[in-house]
């Protein structure tokens, strides 16, 4: 179970998110990997004007063909890029929780504090640790304003990734990105089967996998890691763990970069991870030099394009 709180570009769009319990993610990258991150039994909220507005659960999550032809969201024309945008990634919601609360509540502040270091809404969506999530559940009141259903004839497609740029066909195939990489190593630590395994790997066998959680990118000022594990129930203080992942090789200034978010984060980081595809013997010894863990990547060698699922289930690492 993860929480997630959806930023929406406009009134217009959040008014029918809300009126049919629907969410809707670009024909890009981004809102490929917004789609790929959220999963059935999920929670989320949507953001807009420094509001949060309800409490949902994800019910399904389809990907529709010619989804430029049906609503309930027009296609968006930016007019810097004059590229247009249609929405065929959608989630199907259950409304579960009515409320209209600010992002300054500081029930919100693990939230709020990446929106601001990242300078606003420069993202699709936002992961929510458990703190968050406990005390939305408890905000405002049982839902109880009728939803009306958007209904439409389409065909539903599986959206897939290639390795192969010949075989890019947008929304139907992307390019895999490294964005998709690290979703896919969310959600597969997310399994506490999947974690303790990791923490054997990186020498924290002490730590217990059921007493932490795995939350997607978060913001320090200097820039962002992309996975950061804590105790989602800390007493006195909150062990973390920070893991920085890169769709290629490893190389020295990936070390730099997470010794500096190490030493920002101070005695309560019990460790930092570079998973990367590849890692050279230099690389690789100046990261014992500086107590970094490094962790190699693999995942099967498709030949044709294929869907997160099959990324997902066919991911696996070890140690150099």
């Amino acid at each position: 179970m993860a929480y997630f709180l959806i930023s929406v570009s406009n009134k217009t769009n959040l008014e029918l998110c809300i009126k049919y319990a629907l969410a809707g993610f670009t024909n890009s990258i981004n809102g490929l990997w917004t789609f790929s991150e959220l999963q059935e039994g999920d929670f989320i909220s949507f953001i807009y004007g420094a509001k949060v507005f309800n409490l949902y659960t994800i019910e399904r999550k389809e990907a529709i063909r010619n989804a430029e032809k049906i609503g309930p969201w027009p296609p968006v024309t930016f007019t810097m890029s004059r590229n247009t945008y249609y929405f065929p990634f959608r989630v199907f919601l259950k409304p579960l929780r009515e409320f209209t609360e600010s992002m300054i509540k500081p029930e919100f502040s693990y939230v709020a504090e990446n929106l601001l270091l990242r300078g606003g809404y420069r993202r699709t969506h936002f992961q929510a640790d458990r703190v968050t999530f406990h005390a939305v559940s408890q905000m405002g009141e049982l839902y109880g304003t009728p939803i009306d259903e958007f209904k439409s004839n389409y065909k539903k497609f599986t959206p897939r990734f290639t390795l192969d740029k010949k075989d890019l066909n947008v929304p139907y195939v992307f390019y895999l990105h490294e964005i998709i990489i690290q979703s896919a190593i969310r959600q597969y630590l997310s399994k506490e089967k999947n974690l303790r395994f990791f923490f054997e790997l990186t020498n924290l066998g002490n730590l217990s996998p059921e007493d932490f959680e795995v939350l997607g990118e978060k913001a320090f000022p200097e820039g962002h890691v992309d996975i950061l594990i804590k105790e989602h129930s800390p007493k006195g203080y909150c062990r973390k763990i920070i893991v920085e992942i890169k769709k290629e090789a490893l190389r020295n200034k990936d070390i730099d970069q997470l010794i500096m978010y190490t030493n920002e984060l101070g005695k309560e980081c019990e460790c930092g991870v570079l998973i990367g595809k590849e890692v050279s013997n230099k690389v690789l010894k100046k990261a014992k030099n500086h107590r970094i863990e490094c962790l190699i990547y693999t995942h099967r060698n498709f030949k044709r394009p294929f869907s997160f699922n099959e990324l997902l289930t066919s991911l696996s690492f070890l140690k150099p």
